[in-house]
Parts: C-alpha cells; structure tokens; sequence
C-alpha cells in the first residue's frame, strides 16, 4: 500500500521538504510534461511515495543521486527530500565527477542511469555510516568544480524559503509551465523545478537545447509559459532567430548564472514589451541556494546593468573594502533563510550544523541613488564563467601537479591560460585536465602557448596582460601526439588533412570545421578504420568524444567483422556503378544521378544548415562546397576541349544547359554537374538572405517543404514555360534536392511520412514510360528517409566509401573513358571508369587543398600548428 506523499514521516530525528511532501495537494493538475505524454500531480505523488518506501523511513542515509532533466531522477530527488534523506547532487553525464565524488563522500545510495535508459539504485548498505546533520538536505558543487569534494550545505529551510521567494517575486501561478532548460544538477536549473512544483506549476521536462527545433516543438505542446537561460543561453536564442519564434503562451524568461551585457539586457528588454511577455534579470549563487537578487522587469530596459534589489526575505549590506574606497560602493554580504549552512569538504562535514551566517558573495557592489544594486567588480580572483565560479589559483594548483606552470585568469566569460612554451607543452591535453576539473564547456577555456610567463617589474604574475590574451587568436599546440591506450590514429591531424585546415583541436567537430558531402566519405572512412565504428551523428561530435568501443579494444579482431554503412554513402556508390553501368551500357538501372540530387539536399541540411552554425558560416562553407565541385569540373572540361571536339566553351562554363547547343550528342553529358551547382548556388543566395535564415531556424523542416511544392510549378510544368522556353535541367529537377533537403530536417514520424508522400506521389511520372528508372529513385528516397544505416562488413564499407566519395569525379569524366573500352568489354569499361574516376578524385582534392593552402599564405593568415 503506498503512502500519499503529502502524508510521509521522516525519518527519526530528521526534518523533510515540505514542497515535496504535499505534491499530492495540486491534484489532478498536470506535473511533469515529457514527449512520452504526461503525468499528474497526483500520479507522480505515487510515484514519489513509492520510491520514498524504497528509500526507507526509518534511517537517513546519504543518497547520491546522478541529476538528469528526467522523470525518474526527479521522483528520487523527490523522494529522498520528502523522507528525509540528504541528497548528493551530480552531473548526470560526468562519469568523472561521479566517480570522483563516490570515492570521496562514500554515499550509502547511488542512483545513475542504467543500460536502456533504465535508472539504478544501488543500495550499498542499510544503515548508513556517516553522522548526518538533522538539517542537511542537499549537497551541490561549489565553484562548478564538480569533482571536487568541496561542497555546498544547504537545508530544508534553505530550499523551502527560496523557492517561496522566488515564486513570489516571479508570480509563478499554478497554470504556469516552465521547461529545464537549464540541468537538474545546477543550482539554477534545479530552482525552477522547486519553484513550479511549490505553486502546482508544471514542469515540461526536457534536455534539449534552445538551438534545437524539437524543443519549441515540445514547448509549444506543451503550452510553455516560461524558460530560464544563461548568457550562453541567450547567445544560442540569436542565432536561431528566436524573435521569429511564435510562443503564442510565454510571459517571462528568467537570467541568472553570469552576467548578460547590458545592450543584451535591453534588447530583449524590448522584444519582451513587443511580444507580450517579461524578462527577469536575477543574480544568485550556489551558496545562497539559488537567488539573491531580481531586477523588476519594467527596470531591465532603463537600468539593464543592476542586479536589481533583494529577494523577498533577503537583505544586503556592503561592507567597506580598502580597494574600493567610494561612497556607498564596498563587498555584497547578503543574508536570509536561504543562504546556506556552510561547506563542506569531507564526509566528517555532514555532521556539521550552521557555520555560516551570512553570506560574503566576494563581488563588489555600489547602491546606486534609485535602491539598485550594481556589480562593479570582485573583490578577489575567483571569477564567473557560464554561471560557475571559478577559482583560477586552484586551477593554477591543479596544474602544478602535473608539472605545469601557468597563470589563469577569467575575461569575459572564458578562463584564459598562459603556459609557458616547452617541448612538453601541449595546449590541447591541458585543456582537457582544466575541463574536466571544473565542469567548464571546452570553448570557454582558452590555453595561450607564450614564450615567457608575463610578469610586473616586481616579477609577481601579470594577470591583466593573460585577461588581454583572451582577446588574441589561441597561439596553442592543437593536438598531442597519441599517448599510451590512446588510438593508434592522432584524430586531429587527421582532420586537419582531410579537411584541409590548421586550427583543429579535440574540441572541434567535423561540421564546426566546414567538412561537406565529398569529405564526409573520406571522413567517415577513415574514422571506421581507426575507431572500428561510427558514432550516430559522428559529424556533429568533438573530436575529444569519439572513442573505440571497449569491445573494439579488448578484441581487435572484431573491428573487421560488423559493421554498418550509412545509408547515404551506400545510394551514393550504387547510384553511381548505375549511372555508368547504364551509359556503356552493361545493364539498364537508371535514375541515379536524380536519386544523387536528393542525397545531395540531404546532405546540405546536414552539413552546412545546423541550429548553432551563424548565417555567414553556413554561406562561407556553402560556397567552399561549391568551389569543390565547380573548379576539377571546369578544369577537366578544359582539358576535354583539347584533346576532342565533344564540347564547347559553353560547356567550360558551365552554361551548356542554358545557351546550348541542345541538339549535340555531347548535350547531356554534364547536365547534373550544372544542375547540382545552380541549386547550390541559389540555396547558398537564398541563405544568405538574413529574412530566409531566419525562416530556416524558425521552420527547418517547412521551409524546404514549401521550396519542394514551389518546384512542382516546374516539375510538372504548371506555367507552360517549356512550350516557350528552354528550361535549365535544374529548374526542372530542383524539387528532389528540396526534398532531400526536407528528408534531413524530418526528425520525428509525423514528418518523416509526411516527405515520403511527398516522394512517392511526385516522383512517379517523372520519366514517361520508364516505371523502373521512376521506382529506382522512389526506393532510394525512401531508404534515405527511414533507414539510416544497413548492416555491411568492412570490406564493403571500404569500397563503398570510395566510390562515394569519388562519385562526382566518377560521374564527370567516364565519358571520356568508357568509349576506349567498351568495345572490347563492357565490363572492363565500367571498372576502368571507376577506378580512373577514383584516381581523378585523389588528384583533384589534392590540387584543392594546395590551392587553399596557397589562398591563406597570400592572405598572410597565421595559424596554430598541428603537432606530432
């Protein structure tokens, strides 16, 4: 019989969360929202009771929990406050810190995810061994240094009285919805859900990014009324064109977690008044459970450089400091019921009552004549970076301990290093000690490889001239030489070769450093070979991430046997052995260089159109894609036009199919290349267009879908133009490319049938009195929509990949080689086409690559070094 959880004991001599001991009070009232439906106050008061048994009642015991932005993590955070159990609350997805703070803390409970998305509890013992304070409730990370042992105390009061206070100065009303876009284990993100759930508010739960279209999908849904954010947050709202966005429900979003530059403040300050709802500027730290300040929002546009004034129940003072002397300006010492019980930093520590009384937030503060408070500086080093605070000394510390000297010092929202220039430095392992330390994401770390340490005349450390740094490009050592255990392949300079550039590090991916259709399939080979697999979305990993599969590793054999083929790279090599096979011909399987226009759609959204990719990057790496087809085309035209009289210098400018001859033999031979360089030329324009990208981030899968229906007008020729006129092939077949387009952006089933139907109803027809060639791009269409990849051996794998990334090269000059042959054999002209297609696509990308390194060095750009 489970126990209503508004009716739960505590534990002996332990207090408990009232917030989470009265969820069934709200009723019916919709809790938790997630894309697997939703789920009742009164439900998930059962679900808590139940995991509340499972805890037990009758002794505490420490529960270290594994935060995640899910039902189940939620029902244990729920639980453990409700029957009193203290909570130890870490990243979900940082083995690392878990780890770290399991060896440290010794928990008598551990709740983390399991295989198949199953949660698991490990009870490690029934009683626990540690003497916990009646107050202590919950333990959260000082400093963003998630493995470090030094933790936040805070108590039932604590997370009680500020939920109350920020639910009062918010408003927040039981038919609210706020979604976590912020994580569980992050003291902001954790106080919205303690917030909503005090008012009977619901929570639409969630871990995707603002930069992901299934998150406004989801918060539309759901009837989203509010979202918290980061600066970093804000930085993401930018660039998917976030004013665009209709959120037909919002009233507020709230700032916290470092401070948004005043000119950010008042822009969306001014959007908010546009659309209807607020925005709340708040400022907080860890140690004061969450808030300590709001600015109202109808001051964020005339003062959007305050922090505002206290929190209800909170009150500050300044208290004088002697380097900053001025009248009414001194340190921020804030106290209320919500500033914490103390640190603690060894198990000993639990037992531990109040040992603070105030709170000294180390920021320098000025009460300004209006009763606003404004941060004017810090009154020491620490700094804070994305909302974490940072203490550089102790990263300064850490680093000693491997042997390396540096100064580190915070510059506008990132931790520069100066390190100092050895044959063992190595900037990219050094910011990978650093992030995986402190929590930070490895962007805001900048590692700066200098000759000297810079120092004052009395040879203590500059720190103002390493802040300057932070504004210079990172002179750094991109990549370490592989180390033992390490793959036997340096990714990084793999990358940097294939990809043609010299600012790689473990941090990048390979759509962050422009990588396109013809060097995925280079990519992905050589990725297969050195990790014996590929990752779903490999191209949108960093580098640092990609890892061999202990199974891999513990059986090297295996890495020859199963693997899979991307569906893409599989149709791009069967397309092309059809299109040539069909030309001499040895067999009749046509349709594929139309089925290679959808793929190329496909790839173009997958490549070039990512949520976080700004509108000049999308047009520089479009027009590199671009350049990567047209010049080894126009240059093997060239060369065609010497040695036969097949071509004309319509042909050498690719405009063969607009001004013709349309009556020659030859007429046809590179219509796809024209075709496929006039779309990407238009989408690339039409991108560029800052009304149209705006409409991409804000429509990913409609946009495509309306460019796809606009093509039917000449698909089926609605406005008589070809009676008239002699249409390019591209205007013609553009649609497919659409298509492809819409197919990449269709990441649900609803759309996914939707573009099927799409296909399977326009493409029939298309060549008159040829069903097969029309069934043969169907199939392959609906292939690419739902199957994302088929079983292969690596053998095949191997083959494929190069037939795929040598398609185009293979496409453009068969008809130059076939011919020589194919009277012989048919057979031997098909092989001979390939392999030289092949062999043309090797010294093409080559002379590329030559070509771009000859266009940086006349530019004078200097680069980090890609090292050994």
């Amino acid at each position: 019989m489970l126990i209503p959880s508004d009716l739960l004991p505590g534990t002996p001599g332990a207090k408990s969360s009232l917030f989470a001991r009265r969820l069934a009070a709200h009723g019916e009232r919709t809790a938790l929202l997630t894309r697997d439906g939703e789920l009742s106050y009164r439900e998930l008061a059962d679900r808590v009771a139940e995991m509340a048994a499972r805890l037990g009642h009758d002794q505490r015991r420490l529960v270290l929990l594994a935060g995640a932005n899910s039902s189940d993590a939620l029902v244990v955070y729920l639980a453990a406050l409700a029957a009193g159990h203290p909570v130890l609350l870490v990243p979900g997805d940082n083995d690392g810190a878990l780890n770290s703070l399991t060896a440290a803390y010794d928990p008598d409970v551990v709740v983390r995810p399991g295989p198949k998305g199953r949660w698991r509890l490990d009870e490690r013992r029934a009683v626990s061994v540690h003497d916990l304070h009646p107050d202590l409730a919950l333990l959260l990370s000082t400093s963003g240094s998630t493995g470090s042992p030094k933790l936040v105390r805070l108590s039932y009061e604590n997370l009680q009285a500020n939920a109350e206070s920020i639910a009062t100065y918010l408003g927040i009303r039981d038919s609210d919805r706020a979604a976590t876009t912020l994580p569980m284990h992050y003291c902001y993100g954790l106080s919205v859900i303690n917030s909503h759930l005090l008012r009977g508010a619901g929570l639409i739960l969630t871990d995707l990014s603002v930069a992901d279209e299934g998150f406004w999908d989801l918060f539309r849904a759901g009837r989203g009324t509010t979202f918290a954010g980061v600066p970093y947050t804000f930085d993401l709202l930018d660039r998917i064109g976030f004013p665009g966005i209709p959120l037909p429900d919002l009233r507020y979003i709230t700032q916290a977690g470092g401070r948004l530059a005043p000119d950010r403040v008042g822009h969306y300050a001014a959007l908010g008044r546009r659309d209807g709802w607020d925005l709340y500027v708040m400022y907080g730290q860890t140690e004061a459970t969450a808030r300590m300040a709001y600015l109202p929002p109808d001051l964020a546009a005339s003062r959007p450089e305050a922090i505002g004034v206290p929190i209800p129940g909170g009150a500050f003072r300044l208290e004088p400091h002697p380097d900053w002397p001025g009248q009414d300006t001194g340190e921020l010492v804030y106290s209320g019921a919500n500033v914490m019980l103390g640190y603690a930093e060894r198990p000993s520590d639990l037992a531990l009552g109040r040992t603070v009384g105030e709170l000294h937030t180390g920021d320098i503060a000025q009460l300004a004549p209006d009763g606003l408070y404004e941060i004017v500086g810090r009154s020491s080093r620490f700094a804070k970076i994305l909302g974490l605070r940072i203490d550089p000394q102790r990263i300064e510390a850490l680093l000693r301990r491997h042997d390396v000297t540096a100064f580190v010092a915070g510059a506008d929202d990132e931790l520069v290093m100066a390190v100092a220039d050895t044959d063992r430095t190595d900037a990219g392992r050094l910011r990978r000690i650093v992030t995986d330390d402190c929590g930070l994401p490895p962007r805001a770390v900048r590692v700066h490889v200098v000759p000297e340490l810079p120092r004052l005349a009395t040879g203590k450390p500059d720190y103002e001239a390493v802040r300057k740094l932070g504004h210079a490009p990172e002179s750094t050592r991109a990549c370490a030489a592989p180390t033992p255990g390490a793959l036997p392949v340096d990714l990084c300079r793999l990358y940097a070769e294939i990809l043609d550039r010299t600012d790689v590090t473990e941090d990048s991916s390979f759509v962050s450093l422009g990588g396109d259709s013809l060097s995925y399939v280079e990519m992905s080979l050589h990725l297969e070979e050195a990790l014996g697999h590929l990752p779903p979305d490999w191209h949108l990993v960093p580098i640092r991430d990609l890892r061999r599969p202990r199974s891999a590793e513990s059986d090297p054999g295996k890495m020859s046997r199963r693997r899979t083929l991307e569906t893409g790279i599989a149709l791009r090599a069967a397309a092309i052995v059809f299109i040539v096979g069909s030309h001499i011909p040895v067999f009749h399987v046509k349709g594929g260089a139309h089925l290679l226009l959808a793929v190329a759609g496909f790839n173009l959204a997958r490549f070039h159109l990512t949520p976080t990719a700004e509108r000049r990057e999308r047009v520089r790496h479009g027009l590199r894609s671009i350049a990567r087809i047209a010049l080894p085309s126009l240059a093997w035209i060239a060369l065609a036009l010497l040695f036969t009289d097949d071509y004309g210098l319509t042909n050498l400018a690719l405009l063969h199919s607009v001004l013709g001859p349309h009556d020659s033999d030859t007429a046809m031979h590179f219509w796809f290349i024209e075709a496929l360089t006039y779309i990407l030329v238009a989408a690339v324009a039409l991108l560029g267009l800052r009304v149209v990208d705006r409409a991409e981030r804000r429509f990913p899968f409609a946009l495509p879908m309306t460019i796809a229906a606009l093509g039917l007008l000449t698909r089926y020729d609605l406005l008589g133009l070809r009676d008239r006129f002699h249409v390019p092939s591209a205007a013609v077949v553009f649609w497919l490319f659409a298509l492809g387009w819409a197919a990449a952006k269709a990441n649900d089933t609803p759309r996914r049938v939707l573009v099927t139907v799409a296909a399977v109803a326009t493409i029939p027809g298309f060549f008159p009195g040829e069903p097969f060639r029309d069934a043969v791009v169907t199939a392959g269409f609906v292939l690419l929509v739902w199957v994302r990849s088929l079983p292969s051996l690596g053998p095949v794998n191997s083959v494929a990949g190069v037939l795929a990334g040598s398609s185009l090269y293979i496409y453009l000059t068969h008809w130059q080689v076939y011919p020589l042959i194919d009277d012989f054999s048919g057979w031997l002209a098909l092989l001979a086409s390939l392999l030289f297609g092949i062999g043309y696509s090797a010294v093409a990308t080559r002379a590329m690559r030559r070509l771009s390194g000859l266009l940086r060095g006349r530019r004078g750009t200097a680069a980090p070094e890609v090292s050994d």
